[in-house]
């Protein structure tokens, strides 16, 4: 393969080439059964139908300067983990991802992992670079062992990925001796950059840990940038965070996707893992092409995501997010927008639902003109049963919406809540309340700091009346979702015959509690009932009507390490809503007397939020 840059000392000159899979391009498999009205969708990759392979994970697409899709994935040989047998496997497309050609092994792991494919088209040559990662493989799905030998490679293609390169070692231009423990390439597409100074920049990221023999010390989240269509390559913006003696962080950023705004500056996202700052994504701003970031990462609570890869596409107005949205687990794929350079996403109920199955990483690309191309983890069972493309237009994509009505936050300079799906005024207690339909209906709270509530006393209260007999009923949720996030939530269960409050804290680096308290009935006859959970003293108390039932607290905090919303009428995740009226909804960071709970005085202090839920006004 001819090179267009010679010389005595570079890699691009020692070139060996894999003879190219020249058979014609198969017709697209039938869509998944979850296939989005709107989204032509079809399996790429599965390990029953390309033999050789147990699993397929860490999907990564480009479009080459001829139109050529490339699609990589990892092919796992043995079985899913992470640090088997795997190969770097490609399928390549000639008329925007309809129909895809062979498999094609691309960079063969024989036996070692060869992975984290993170691929960047060099528009001025056509040349497509490949960043991965190597590290030595184990014959069983355990992961690499701490500290880990990752090591980054670099290959090329001068033919829209018929044929590449050898592999060069990347390690003494972007490995410090510092980022001895763990290392990955992307894995997602990188960019080359079109505007200002640093125009034809290449650019892809990079994480990183620090061993210091016995702990991992520090992460590491970077860019790396090669300024000569990647003959030479160095490390850029960099952001480490410490991790403490006995393991918790503030934040460990990783696999960030990049994204080029239309001011030249570079918006940086990326996975956010187990730290105390809330929120499972993180995002920070290189204005100098790469070479530092503006400020450090900033967690974004209100952007709700499992912990895991994400990618983002730039589409003029609009910058995509595809992510799963259900914030506990990997599942609902989920195309969300931002139409103020990353500065503020779309809510999850302002996104596009590509599918309600499981499904995990995901990158996109532009397939032709005007269509994008997903390519993302999904399955009906697991997130790991194979990787799907889809196609799409932006006319497929949720319109964007205006202002939702909203209702008053009476707490010390609380913006308004928004109100969502139709729910509407009704009578209530004393004067107002919310009607919810069981549907759609919620209020969300946006985020501010006061509403975490931490490892401090407090007491939440409401009053609500409602006649279901079957499903999950939440009336009140803060905090995350599952068994593993921090929580708190009031909650009717008319099926079991109770109302239920429960507390989720989260103490040092990994230890998780739960408490919970609950009634001996589910009040669910249409009369009004006043509902409060407190914490205080040691003990979880929830009383209903002036009734009181308690139990042992359990020390921590039930706001950390997770997205954070506050909702009323709906769990977090939307798997659930109320189907019935709440009025009066206060949320106090300390713990009542019972007196004052059973009382009515409007004036006690230490609000953390107060909806008097007496008014919905149209925000339009």
């Amino acid at each position: 393969m001819p090179s267009s840059r010679a010389g005595p000392r570079s890699f691009l000159t020692a070139v060996s080439t894999v003879a190219a899979l020249l058979a014609l391009p198969s017709p697209a498999q039938a869509q998944p059964p979850s296939a989005a009205p709107g989204f032509e969708q079809q399996i790429l990759f599965k390990a029953d139908r390309d033999a050789g392979y147990a699993c397929f994970r860490i999907p990564a697409i480009v479009r080459t300067t001829g139109g050529t899709l490339l699609a990589f994935a990892e092919g796992r040989v043995l079985n899913c983990g992470d640090a088997g047998d795997i190969d770097i496997v490609l399928k390549r497309s000639t008329d925007g991802g309809r129909t895809w050609g062979p498999l094609q092994v691309v960079s063969e792991g024989a036996g070692d992992t060869h992975g984290n494919p993170a691929p960047v088209v060099d528009r001025g040559t056509g040349r497509v670079l490949l960043a991965e990662t190597y590290n030595t493989g184990r014959t069983d799905s355990g992961n690499c062992r701490v500290p880990c030998d990752r090591v980054p490679h670099l290959r090329y293609s001068d033919d829209d990925g018929l044929t590449w390169s050898a592999s060069r070692d990347l390690s003494e231009e972007i490995l410090p001796p510092r980022w001895n423990s763990w290392f990955a390439t992307g894995p997602v597409h990188g960019i080359q950059l079109g505007h200002g100074h640093h125009a034809g920049r290449l650019v892809f990221g990079v994480n990183a840990e620090t061993w210091d023999g016995s702990r991992v010390t520090s992460g590491h989240a970077a860019l790396v940038v090669s300024d000569d269509g990647g003959e030479h390559w160095r490390v850029g913006a960099t952001d480490s965070w410490p991790v403490a003696a006995d393991g918790t962080f503030r934040q460990r950023p990783s696999e960030v996707t990049l994204t080029e705004r239309t001011d030249g500056s570079l918006l940086v996202s990326g996975r956010e893992q187990d730290g105390s700052d809330l929120g499972h994504r993180t995002q920070a701003v290189s204005l100098n092409g790469g070479d530092s970031f503006g400020s450090p990462f900033r967690a974004l609570p209100d952007l709700y995501a499992p912990q895991v890869q994400c990618a983002t596409l730039d589409l003029g107005e609009r910058i995509l997010l595809s992510c799963p949205a259900d914030p506990d687990r990997r599942r609902t794929m989920m195309i969300r927008s931002s139409y103020d350079g990353g500065r503020t996403w779309d809510t999850v109920d302002r996104g596009t639902v590509v599918t309600t199955d499981w499904s995990g990483y995901s990158d996109m690309a532009h397939a032709d003109e005007g269509t994008v191309g997903l390519l993302y983890e999904g399955g009906a069972v697991d997130a790991h049963d194979e990787i799907r493309f889809a196609r799409f237009t932006a006319d497929r994509l949720t319109p964007r919406r205006g202002p939702d009505p909203t209702t008053p936050d009476l707490a010390p300079l609380a913006p308004r809540a928004a109100v969502l799906g139709g729910a509407h005024e009704t009578a209530g207690v004393i004067g107002g309340a919310v009607e919810f339909d069981g549907t759609d209906d919620a209020v969300r709270l946006p985020y501010r700091g006061e509403l975490p509530l931490g490892t401090r006393d407090f007491t939440a209260s409401l009053w609500f009346r409602y006649r279901a007999r079957t499903g999950e009923q939440p009336l009140l949720w803060m905090g995350g979702v599952g068994t593993g996030q921090p929580q708190v939530w009031l909650r009717g269960e008319p099926a079991s015959g109770l109302v239920r409050g429960l507390i989720t804290v989260r103490a040092g680096a990994r230890t998780v509690r739960t408490a919970w308290v609950s009634t001996s009935g589910a009040y669910n006859d249409g009369q009004w009932h006043h509902l409060a959970l407190r914490r205080g003293g040691g003990r979880l108390t929830l009383f209903v009507d002036g009734t009181a039932t308690g139990t042992a607290d359990v020390p921590g905090s039930v706001s950390r390490n997770s997205p954070f919303g506050v909702h009323v009428g709906q769990r977090v995740d939307g798997r659930a809503h109320f189907t019935g009226a709440i009025d009066d909804v206060r949320v106090r960071d300390r713990a009542l007397t019972d007196e004052e709970i059973t009382g009515s005085d409007a004036a006690a202090g230490d609000t953390v939020l107060w909806l008097p839920m007496d008014q919905v006004s149209d925000s339009r």
